[in-house]
């Protein structure tokens, strides 16, 4: 607890240098004039003159607020809007569309992004400016965040321990809430439903802005039936249910801007079991009553609060978090028997400051704190306290036809865990352990511009992690994947080095683009099978070596001159993973080409009208890891149209998606029940209703 109080002293510390700063500063130095450090034709301006007087947001993140192409990091954005013409069953599906972006499915309702082969704890969720932890430990915990209430969803793709600390050694999820509107009242109403997991998801908002102070509030439930696969069989207990709360509310006060939310969410999942015909008696076909049937319930309690400084030439953000997960497992009939519940304390300050038109620099300082506790009677992991401190530097170098970046940073990681008894099986002890280590990590990036319509861009970069309490400390039967774990506490730290190249070329009617990337793991932390049974289980252990991520990304977007209504794209992503025995990494999605010719169309009085059919091919995964079987390859069609009918009182949007289409009969290799024998999901129509107030 030492180390816990030195955190708070020092987070008091910080908040009265910073007031002390504050006080000597004044709003004028915010205004961009034509004497403006920073490049105008390059990079976005920190201030947008409107009624309200609210700071403009840009719409790529990263290290720093730029637009994609200035940047050497390989970045994706996916906004609302063109997630709702989707339709996505969650975020992890709507985010599996984009290419390197792959989910680990069980259902329809549990799913986890995968970027270029990377998923769970090497792979870092931000929520609010503040890392977000789900204990995505294991394969069958699920994103656990919903698409309603957000702006959009920025993916960083490669380390990015720099500035964001350990568990980004394969990437970033920037979730971004939904912005405050410029003036007055605004409410919103959507809702999509689905015919093949009987269900719908529908929530409705409410802003107010009123001078320089704002507030939101939306409210959304989602219920999802059973699904069906392409042989019309239900897939009996794949249901789901959530409800959701999120509130928001900020102010600009001289050169101070904060952001507070809320977001509570509760959700129950179905266990779906490999003997699921004989496992369950079939109820009503829209039935999503889980009474007496196995579920997970998940409840999630975040409040953030997000504060921008705007200084003389410099900006300071302070962000604070608190975040409450709450996971149970009742076996059916009410009866809980894992209880686990993390507590996070969070902290990010960071400083952004231009020195001239060519430097600009970035101080990053992070605190995480963390608490897990068991109440149940079966424990998974111990309970234990996990501290995470990262300091970091940025500089940047621009001139309007280079951009270098580069960045050293230093991190501590210490795991404390608990005498726990009895952990999954009755008589097993693990004994309680402390692992306090220490590691620097950077990133090399530069930005080339040779010619108007070419970007050149290269990155390298260090990621690291710490075993989590899983791969640490398991030692009994994981039933959600029939298996017996046994952790070691004496797993050294994973760490890798990926190296990513980037050809942007564009014209007035294509864009190509071309990623190759090579990441190299060291001490790779991974699960294998053994020849040990325990009472029919399988023991599998958790072991170290090396390995190696590789592939490519290609994208093609054309836009005929004579025909601007119609836009084509295409992507083909190839992703490999071996360890350094030549054994093959699990849950590598195969070769994937995704085609889609999209007409878009405006009509008198504002109407608009879209039509979207979209081919994607999936080729066969022949290389499989120890505990996986092959797949094989499928062929989907889905469609979507929508029409935008403008009223004085808000426009009226209506969708429809159909997807697989032709009731096509497959099983994705990332999904977790393909082993049992279970297909994913046959044909889908989605109906959307959007109403804006």
């Amino acid at each position: 607890m030492t180390r816990i109080k030195q955190c708070f002293l020092l987070l008091i510390l910080i908040n009265c240098l910073v007031q002390l700063k504050l006080s000597a500063q004044s709003i004028d130095t915010l205004k961009l004039e034509n004497k403006t450090l920073v490049k105008p034709e390059i990079f976005s301006s920190l201030l947008e003159s409107d009624s309200a007087h609210l700071l403009k947001e840009v719409l790529i993140s990263g290290f720093q607020s730029n637009p994609q192409q200035f940047t050497s990091l390989n970045i994706e954005s996916f906004d609302l809007k063109e997630m709702n013409q989707k339709t996505p069953y969650n975020l992890s599906d709507a985010l599996a569309t984009l290419p390197g972006i792959a989910q680990i499915s069980t259902g329809n309702g549990i799913s986890k992004p995968a970027i270029r082969g990377l998923f769970g704890n090497r792979i870092l969720v931000l929520l609010s400016g503040n890392r977000f932890d789900n204990q995505q430990f294991q394969d069958e915990h699920g994103l656990g965040l919903s698409q309603i209430g957000i702006d959009r969803v920025e993916v960083i793709k490669g380390p990015a321990s720099l500035l964001y600390g350990s568990d980004a050694l394969g990437g970033i999820i920037n979730v971004i809430e939904e912005k405050p509107i410029k003036t007055g009242k605004h409410w919103n109403y959507n809702t999509q439903i689905y015919t093949n997991a009987p269900g719908s998801l529908t929530d409705v908002g409410y802003q107010f802005l009123k001078e320089k102070k704002w507030l939101r509030m939306r409210v959304g439930m989602e219920e999802q039936a059973d699904y069906a696969d392409g042989n019309h069989l239900r897939v009996l207990n794949s249901r789901m249910q959530g409800y959701y709360l999120k509130l928001g509310a900020g102010f600009q006060k001289g050169n101070w801007k904060m952001e507070n939310s809320y977001n509570g969410s509760f959700t129950n999942y179905g266990f779906i079991m490999e003997d699921f015909k004989t496992a369950f008696t079939p109820d009503a076909r829209f039935s999503i009553k889980m009474n007496n049937l196995p579920h997970h319930l998940v409840a999630l309690n975040i409040l953030n609060s997000q504060n921008t400084f705007y200084l003389k030439r410099s900006m300071l953000k302070w962000n604070l978090g608190v975040q409450s997960n709450s996971r149970r497992e009742d076996e059916g009939g009410g009866s809980i028997s894992l209880n686990m519940h993390l507590v996070s304390f969070l902290h990010n300050l960071k400083w952004e400051k231009v020195f001239n038109e060519h430097w600009e620099t970035v101080l990053n300082s992070q605190v995480t704190i963390e608490n897990n506790t068991n109440y149940g009677g079966r424990k998974i992991i111990p309970d234990a306290w996990m501290f995470e401190s990262n300091a970091s530097v940025y500089l940047k170098y621009h001139t309007p036809k280079l951009i270098v970046e580069s960045g050293l940073g230093i991190n501590q990681k210490q795991v404390k865990t608990l005498l726990t008894i009895p952990i999954n099986q009755p008589g097993e002890v693990i004994s309680a352990f402390s692992k306090n280590r220490m590691t620097p990590n950077g990133m090399f990036g530069m930005c080339l511009q040779p010619f108007s319509s070419l970007f050149i861009k290269s990155n390298v970069a260090s990621g690291f992690r710490a075993g989590n309490l899983a791969e640490l400390s398991s030692n009994g039967v994981h039933e959600g994947v029939y298996r017996y774990e046994i952790g070691n506490p004496n797993l050294k730290l994973e760490k890798n080095i990926n190296t990513d190249l980037t050809l942007e070329w564009s014209k007035k009617a294509i864009f190509l683009s071309a990623s190759l990337f090579y990441n190299r793991f060291f001490d790779y932390i991974y699960l294998a099978p053994s020849n040990e049974l325990f009472y029919g289980f399988k023991k599998y252990y958790f072991k170290q070596q090396n390995a190696v991520l590789k592939g490519y990304e290609l994208q093609l977007i054309m836009k005929p001159p004579m025909l601007k209504m119609l836009e084509w794209k295409s992507s083909l992503v190839k992703t490999t993973g071996t360890l350094a025995d030549g054994d093959y990494l699990p849950f590598i999605a195969p070769l994937k080409l995704i085609s889609s010719v999209r007409y878009a169309a405006k009509f008198k009085k504002g109407v608009e009208l879209f039509f979207e059919p979209e081919w994607q091919y999936v080729f066969s995964q022949l290389n499989p890891a120890k505990f996986e079987t092959r797949s094989y390859d499928y062929f989907l069609i889905s469609s979507a149209i929508g029409l935008t009918l403008p009223r004085k009182n808000g426009n009226w949007q209506f969708g429809i998606h159909g997807m697989n289409l032709t009731n096509t009969v497959y099983s994705d290799h990332l999904s977790r029940l393909k082993d049992y024998g279970i297909n994913n999901s046959g044909r889908n129509l989605a109906l959307s209703i959007r109403k804006n107030f």
